[in-house]
């Protein structure tokens, strides 16, 4: 494991309002299936004594520190080392023996945690010199180093307009290709800077942002394995349970609310005009129709909060609705 635990100190997003949601729910365990370093989680658990927490991520360095730091909690943590796309087994393998069938929430905090952006040698950032890396889970076989000197041009530009909304997409890809072999997170962010043009480079950040965003989201299938995962949460929670999710990303948030609004419709796809016909049962109730954003004072205290998006849905009582 790189580095201790002690320094995977990632600060939580929306915290408070994370804390609030949570507070009318049934009492039983809430699933993190984002864990990293625990804070979310520590907050949960420090505000709502009705609840336990089943923690998942796949990162060793975020489950070595959560589970450092969730200590003092005892048997109201538990935590177990995987991909959230395995909710649903983990919670069907590990909730009875808490003495619960369903769980009381599950909690989404999409992206890479602030610890894995500040690690050089874990390759996600754009600021320091690293290896191509960037996988979430050291153990995966498919690294950035794959995709960044394995893809062809055309994959690579899909990749990157896709998952990065990047506008200079294609002539990204051309620079990657014609600059192989690239050794390292500073030589591709040069490359990357050198391909904008010039006008474009000293408006919206580092010019590399969105190329290493695409990629990482890329290496770690970030958002093919989201909708099915926000399904199955949905799925395993018990009435008046609630599912929150914070995203980053454009296509993370469009994700999140397509996955939200369709359990809402009960899976109608009909026009939004017409009535929803009546064997069709909505399984869950927005908490709002759009999303929470962070205050300008969150902002202030944490840049890396500004991108956050957050939305939530109560699972309904079938009895009830029917």
């Amino acid at each position: 494991m790189s580095g201790s635990h002690l320094e995977f100190a990632h600060r939580p997003v929306l915290v408070e309002l994370v804390v609030d949601l949570f507070r009318p729910v049934p009492p039983g365990v809430v699933v993190d299936a984002t864990l990293g370093g625990g804070g979310h989680a520590e907050a949960l658990l420090d505000a709502h004594p009705h609840l336990s927490v089943l923690g998942l991520d796949q990162d060793p360095d975020a489950i070595a520190a959560a589970t450092h730091r969730l200590a003092r909690f005892g048997d109201r943590v538990t935590v177990r080392r995987t991909r959230f796309d395995r909710i649903a087994r983990v919670v069907a393998e590990v909730l009875p023996g808490l003495g619960h069938e369903g769980a009381s929430g599950a909690l989404f905090d999409l992206g890479v945690s602030s610890p894995q952006f500040d690690r050089p040698e874990r390759g996600f950032s754009y600021r320091s010199s690293g290896p191509l890396d960037m996988r979430m889970d050291p153990s995966r076989p498919f690294s950035a180093d794959d995709l960044v000197n394995g893809t062809d041009e055309a994959e690579l530009a899909r990749v990157l307009r896709s998952y990065g909304d990047e506008r200079y997409a294609g002539r990204i890809a051309r620079a990657i290709v014609a600059h192989r072999p690239i050794a390292s997170t500073a030589e591709l962010a040069d490359v990357v800077r050198d391909a904008i043009p010039a006008p474009a480079r000293r408006r919206g950040g580092h010019p590399a942002r969105r190329t290493f965003q695409a990629i990482r989201i890329a290496v770690n299938d970030e958002l093919a394995i989201l909708p099915g995962t926000l399904d199955a949460a949905i799925e395993v929670l018990v009435p008046g349970g609630r599912c929150v999710a914070i995203a980053y990303h454009s296509g993370e948030d469009r994700i999140v609310k397509d996955r939200f609004r369709h359990a809402e419709s009960g899976g109608w796809t009909g026009p939004s005009h017409l009535p929803t016909p009546p064997h069709v049962t909505p399984a869950v109730k927005l908490l709002r129709r759009s999303a929470w954003r962070p205050s300008d004072a969150e902002i202030t205290e944490n840049p890396r909060a500004e991108a956050a998006r957050l939305r939530a849905v109560e699972k309904l009582d079938l009895q009830e609705v029917a």
